[in-house]
């Protein structure tokens, strides 16, 4: 059997989800499924691959599934529900337990609350590779727990508690992430040869993280076609210097997956990356575009270029000299609430963070208009201080800000008649403007400068 599939395994439900392995050539291969009894049949190629696509029902279980190649093996606690693959850099990788000195808030205490044999997860084994691997390493299919949580990423848990609790069905998370990956790793050879500014490995593998291809090769390629729900998705750090190439690698990124997986645009939800100071990293770059806010901004533009998207923010909660955020209950659950507000329609609750929609010029003034604001804007009694506006000149100068309903009116003494606006637009910076459901605005720029 190919490495995913294993006992406590989630199979994505109301679908054919493909069941593959290898056997010797022309070979004959059974799969019974015990939700219906029925049984389904292959015989394998000249390699001894096979795919069989097994009919799934609805949520349910624990049910088994019998597969023989002349010998039976049996897969058990098998439950049929939601999947979704988590994949990015470390803030995504960043188990429940914390790293060494850099704590996840509350984690003990979530730990220890985490039993749940509706919930079951699945971590793919780091593994840079030149060459596509058929197969990923050894892993197995875990129940939720505290031994199993601890260890798992702390993000797709709390995403995958909240939907399991709000949807009661079974949730299965496939968590394929590596800590200081670049983008253009988790890419295949075929797309990133149209872009010819990226250097593509030969016979060596310089950066086990950053290299191009090499990620997909080991950790996504073996993986691919296995049903899923959709995605999320939280990297971006390692990329912070090039926000101009990323704003073009993401896009293509998420359409070649799906191309891939044959599963249409699936959701694709990810996480704006929080404010750091980046500039206490080696090499120590500082000014022009080495400030992360052209990075956001980057990742907040990508939701008009790819279907079926949506974006987190976390302008309230990143950590000037950590970067990774000890607060993941708050990501992970925000990206939830999107899944179940924008895949399974749930209502009654706020789930998209505000972003940028418009600016109107006035002489002396700018009104900011935002999406996702329909109860309005608040920043719960403080002082607005995190705009800017530039005239003619292109020079930014502080603005006072007034709320209206979903818009900012925007003045400054320096500026008589604003041509730009941006928010929050630096390397760290606490975000201060919110919807009136307690969701923060990303930060953006109106200006191509």
């Amino acid at each position: 059997m190919g490495a995913i599939f294993t006992d406590n395994i989630v199979l994505q439900q109301r679908t054919k989800a493909p069941i593959w392995g290898w056997a010797a050539p022309n070979t004959k291969i059974e799969i019974i499924s015990s939700w219906d009894q029925k049984k389904y049949s292959s015989v394998t190629d000249k390699k001894g691959r096979w795919v069989i696509k097994v009919q799934t029902p609805a949520a349910g279980g624990p049910y088994e599934l019998k597969i023989s190649d002349g010998a039976p093996l049996v897969l058990k606690n098998v439950l049929i529900g939601e999947v979704w693959l988590c994949s990015g850099q470390s803030n995504m990788e960043m188990p429940l337990k914390g790293f060494k000195g850099q704590p996840v808030w509350k984690s003990n205490e979530t730990i220890l609350h985490s039993k749940n044999g509706q919930l079951r997860l699945y971590t793919v084994p780091r593994s840079s590779q030149l060459e596509r691997q058929e197969d990923s390493k050894t892993s197995f299919w875990k129940e939720a727990n505290p031994e199993n949580v601890a260890n798992f990423s702390a993000t797709a848990y709390y995403f995958g508690k909240l939907l399991q609790e709000l949807l009661e069905v079974p949730i299965g998370l496939i968590h394929s992430s590596y800590g200081g990956s670049t983008i253009e790793a988790w890419m295949d050879r075929e797309l990133l040869a149209d872009f010819k500014d990226i250097k593509l490995p030969k016979d060596s593998i310089p950066v086990k993280n950053r290299t191009p291809t090499t990620l997909y090769n080991g950790m996504i390629h073996p993986i691919i076609g296995y049903a899923i729900k959709g995605c999320i998705w939280y990297q971006g750090e390692s990329n912070y210097e090039r926000p101009d190439q990323y704003e073009l690698l993401f896009p293509a990124m998420v359409k070649r997956w799906r191309e891939l997986w044959q599963q249409g645009d699936f959701p694709f939800y990810y996480m704006q990356i929080a404010p750091y100071n980046y500039a206490q990293l080696p090499p120590f770059y500082a000014g022009g575009k080495y400030n992360s806010a052209y990075l956001r901004d980057a990742q907040r533009k990508s939701l008009s270029k790819i279907p079926n998207s949506e974006m987190a923010s976390l302008m309230d909660v990143g950590e000037e000299n950590c970067i990774h955020p000890a607060n993941k209950k708050v990501g992970g659950e925000r990206l939830a609430c999107i899944a179940l507000a924008q895949t399974y329609h749930l209502k009654g609750f706020g789930w998209a963070c505000p972003t940028y929609e418009a600016i109107e010029i006035t002489e002396g003034s700018a009104l900011v208009k935002f999406k996702n604001a329909s109860l309005g804007l608040t920043s719960f009694g403080n002082t607005l201080k995190n705009f800017e506006i530039a005239g003619a000149d292109k020079i930014f100068h502080p603005a006072q800000a007034a709320i209206r309903g979903n818009a900012v009116i925007l003045t400054s003494p320096f500026v008589t008649t604003p041509i730009a606006v941006r928010y929050a637009f630096k390397d760290f910076v606490v975000g201060d403007l919110f919807s009136t459901e307690g969701l923060p605005v990303a930060s953006f720029r109106t200006d191509d400068w």
